[in-house]
């Protein structure tokens, strides 16, 4: 099977997720009119959306994915970017106006336009947040520029004018975050990347009434299943949009309930109104034959409704009775909506039209008939984004791709990464783990390796994450890399001549073991080795009957590798009995050497190896306990600069750091910041072992 080539750059692919059908259309600009060159839809299966708005995700984005499939066959290529819109529940539209003054005359270019127009979306903003319910947040979907003023004289454009003064007043249009959100959760399911966002009645404004007849005052009502979507304009520019939640679907449900149907069935009713008899099964399983004027009569209540609801929203919107109103949408087919919406206006039926008869102006199509007034909201979101209508100097570049405009308020490069995915790790990066481990005793830091920054351009210059963007604007952003962890071998600590004894955590290791964060090393001076040798029957002793170190016992360095091996996970006395081909005496003179007095005398708060362990059986303890001053006497150090006596523990068990936190003043069950610990001026462990005289630092670490 043979690849599809992927979608090249000027393919524009545009999907309509409505609320009974989801419609794709595909093209691309031909001369300043965008070419369908394939149309596919499918209903949804099962009530998946309600009034526009997305409930199950999963379901509708396998529609989604089903009509591309189609398309991409008709096409014999990959689509990747895909266009949308957003369906106006819950719309909201504010008006906002803003000032830009030079210091002098200045030619007026793009970006002192997008900058104007940014300022003036601002104030929407703002204007939408004095009145917002509760923490509800919402999103900028798009917005129109009702008009400008260049020293305070009414222009159509500024491009390339010279002035000082300018004023740009925009119409601009929100949602509630989920309905933004679902409509992206839907297009990564299916597998698809958004491309372009805007607004179903924006999209449907584009392909039914184009810029050039908008000097009229128009409206364009595009009834669907669950959302009747409004937008008015004059003068040349929109004025607003509003929407109803009085659509199709309340039509559906009437036959529902007058003729027991599912709703599947009423939907197909609807489309058969205009026959003579209408044959259906209902819920009960039974088959009913009924005329079609009876159907045409059920539905003639609900269709009054919706067509007064419409009428009040365009009243109020516009102020009064538009000149001419285009209906638009699946909806705007039913039987007798036309008129009804002329009578409820009170207009001339003239006067009201299925939008279709300027699809031409914009687009066109050698194997398509486009004169449908359903095609109204995918067209116009294919002819948005060809033709650049879809508020383009607004958009915003990151990494040379049109980032997600999730606005609310003032928006600043931070907002804008975090909104496309990255976060603030992505800015900072991490330092490496640290790696600390205690070697004999003394503790050791190794500092993992600071991060790589962050690259953050905005239009080409660097930027603090703080910095307000503008319309127009261009960010390269490359995340910061984390530093590596600190890693350590026995060897880097020891040094590779080492030829010592060394155990970690109470085991034998080699010079090549990584180091982990915690663990306790432990060194000796004599050698010692991992590797088993075959246990040989020592040659009896001499009369004496007694070794006086292991190296004199014949044998003894492969006896003490099989004795250790079996006290790791067992006691002295297993390995008394387990280790069969070496006798008692011997045992005794390998675990147990014979004390030798160290003829040096111990330095004063020298640290010396703990006691010996099973795992470390050669090592030399102390001659006695009287050689440890602090064991079963009272034991004196400094703490914070002060002298403290502390009496001896029973037993004689030695003091550590965390017996002193009670000494210290600090409240550690209920603590605010940091707390630094040093025993004789380095950092060390709530567990390190304290001699006589040190210096002990328990306090606040400083803000």
């Amino acid at each position: 099977m043979m690849k599809k080539k992927p979608q090249d750059s000027s393919l524009i692919f545009a999907l309509d997720i409505g609320t009974r059908s989801i419609i794709g259309i595909v093209g691309r600009v031909v001369e300043d009119r965008f070419q369908v060159l394939a149309i596919e839809k499918e209903e949804h299966g099962k009530r998946a959306m309600l009034d526009g708005q997305i409930e199950d995700i999963v379901q509708v984005a396998k529609v989604a994915r089903r009509v591309t499939d189609r398309l991409e066959e008709k096409l014999d290529c990959t689509l990747e970017r895909v266009c949308v819109a957003a369906a106006g529940r819950a719309l909201r539209t504010e008006q906002g106006s803003y000032t830009l003054e030079f210091p002098e005359v200045t030619r007026v270019t793009n970006d002192a336009i997008g900058r104007l127009e940014s300022g003036a979306v601002s104030a929407a903003e703002a204007a939408l947040g004095l009145g917002q319910e509760g923490e509800r947040r919402f999103y900028l979907v798009g917005y129109t520029v009702a008009g400008y003023q260049l020293d305070r004289y009414p222009m159509s454009t500024l491009k390339g004018h010279n002035g000082q003064l300018l004023e740009a007043t925009v119409v601009a249009t929100f949602l509630p975050r989920e309905v933004v959100e679902s409509l992206y959760a839907v297009m990564e399911a299916s597998g698809l990347e958004v491309a372009s966002l805007t607004l179903e009645p924006i999209a449907a404004l584009n392909a039914a009434i184009p810029a050039d007849l908008r000097l009229l005052n128009l409206v364009l009502a595009d009834i669907g299943a669950g959302t009747s979507d409004i937008a008015v304009c004059r003068d040349g520019t929109v004025v607003g949009y509003t929407m109803a939640t009085i659509a199709g679907d309340e039509i559906t449900e009437e036959l529902m309930r007058r003729f027991l149907v599912p709703f599947a069935t009423a939907e197909r009713m609807k489309t058969q109104m205009e026959d003579d008899t209408i044959t259906y099964r209902d819920v009960l399983g039974l088959e009913q034959s009924i005329p079609g004027a009876l159907v045409r009569e059920t539905v003639q209540q609900p269709a009054r409704a919706l067509a007064q609801e419409i009428a009040q929203r365009v009243k109020a919107l516009n102020g009064g009775v538009p000149s001419a109103l285009f209906l638009a949408g699946g909806g705007s087919k039913l039987e007798g909506i036309r008129e009804l919406v002329a009578e409820a206006l009170d207009m001339d039926d003239s006067r009201v039209a299925l939008a279709g008869n300027n699809y031409e102006i914009t687009a066109f199509s050698d194997g398509y008939e486009l004169n449908d007034p359903e095609l109204a909201t995918p067209l116009g979101i294919a002819v948005s984004a060809g033709l650049g209508l879809i508020s383009d100097s607004y958009r915003i570049l990151l990494n040379g791709k049109p980032a997600k405009l999730f606005r609310s308020g003032a928006l600043t490069v931070l907002e804008l990464l975090m909104m496309n995915g990255y976060s603030t790790i992505d800015l900072l990066g991490r330092t490496g783990k640290n790696l600390s481990v205690t070697v004999d005793g003394q503790r050791m830091l190794f500092r993992g390796e600071p991060a790589t920054p962050c690259v953050l351009l905005l239009n080409g210059v660097e930027a603090a994450p703080s910095a307000v963007v503008y319309a127009g604007d261009s960010i390269e952003f490359t995340p910061a890399l984390s530093g590596a962890s600190a890693q350590r071998t026995l060897k880097d600590l020891l040094g590779a001549d080492f030829t010592g004894g060394v155990t970690i955590n109470g085991r034998l290791a080699d010079l090549d073991t990584q180091l982990k964060t915690g663990d306790q090393v432990a060194t000796s001076s004599v050698p010692t080795y991992a590797a088993r040798e075959p246990v040989q029957r020592p040659v009896a002793p001499e009369a004496t009957g007694a070794f006086d170190s292991p190296e004199k016992v014949p044998g003894a360095r492969s006896m003490l590798s099989q004795a250790v091996e079996i006290t790791k996970s067992g006691t002295a006395e297993q390995a008394r009995t387990e280790t069969v081909s070496v006798s008692t005496e011997q045992f005794e003179a390998v675990i147990q050497p014979e004390k030798v007095e160290d003829p040096s005398p111990p330095v004063e708060g020298e640290r010396r190896s703990g006691p010996p362990s099973q795992d470390n059986p050669w090592e030399k303890p102390p001659a006695s306990t009287e050689d440890r001053p602090h064991l079963g006497n009272a034991l004196q150090v400094m703490l914070n600069g002060k002298a403290l006596l502390l009496p001896g523990k029973p037993e004689g068990t030695p003091y550590y750091v965390m017996d002193l936190l009670e000494h210290s003043g600090i409240d550690f069950e209920h603590l605010d910041r940091g707390v630094e610990l040093q025993v004789n001026g380095r950092e060390c462990a709530f567990s390190q072992e304290l001699r006589p005289q040190d210096d002990v630092v328990i306090r606040y670490l400083e803000s």
